[in-house]
């Protein structure tokens, strides 16, 4: 009967959830009014973080192109 009233949530051992995506972070430092003028030229409902990932995302590929 004590088994009875044990709660077993779940028998996997298999996370709960999204994956998870943009896993690695570094702290950055910007020149005095960086973020506002990235503010200014956001899109509607654009975050900053997906404009700044962006922008190192595009960067990286040009230089990429440059080793090759």
């Amino acid at each position: 009967m004590a088994d009875s009233t044990q709660l077993v949530i779940s028998h996997s051992p298999a996370p709960v959830g999204r994956p998870r995506i943009n896993g690695e972070q570094t702290p950055a430092r910007f020149a005095d009014g960086t973020l506002a003028r990235i503010d200014v030229v956001l899109g509607e409902n654009e975050k900053r973080s997906d404009f700044i990932r962006l922008a190192v995302d595009r960067e990286l590929e040009r230089r990429e192109k440059r080793l090759k």
